[in-house]
């Protein structure tokens, strides 16, 4: 039943590493939500997983940190929709998204300088707030 969860075009996750488990979905619903596990949560050990490679894991755990377990589980739960199957599938489209943009290298920092203008204006500032405090001193300066 379950598919592979295509990440990009050289990541794809292993259905058997997806843990699917449903519950009761909590809010309104009637009688249906009493009665139907509509609330789905996903688990996914990144630690463990196969489909990534070493640099790729260790951008994922970076990234995720937050949200990881201490063994390395990343959750996910939906309860948005009254079908188990669609929130089945909105899960595994959060997960995919989630890896998607972890796996997004940063981009480098170029280093830059301050302009000419930029640092006449700080010293400019500094003088005037140098030239406030002075004024403030006693009458008759130091005695």
């Amino acid at each position: 039943m379950a598919d592979d969860l295509v990440i990009n075009a050289r990541v794809t996750i292993p259905a058997a590493e997806l843990e699917f488990t449903a519950s009761r979905a909590s809010g309104p619903g009637g009688q249906h939500v009493n009665t139907a596990d509509t609330r789905v949560q996903l688990r996914w050990n990144v630690v463990a997983s196969h489909a990534l490679g070493e640099v790729q894991r260790q951008r994922v755990m970076a990234a995720l940190a937050s949200r990881l377990t201490d063994g390395g589980d990343l959750l996910l739960a939906c309860a948005t929709h009254r079908s188990q199957r669609r929130n089945r599938e909105e899960v595994a489209a959060r997960l995919a998204e989630l890896v998607r943009r972890a796996l997004v290298p940063p981009r480098p920092r170029k280093p830059t300088r301050p302009t000419a203008a930029s640092r006449v204006k700080r010293l400019d500032g500094k003088k005037r707030r140098s030239a406030v405090k002075r004024a403030r001193g006693r009458p008759g300066g130091d005695e």
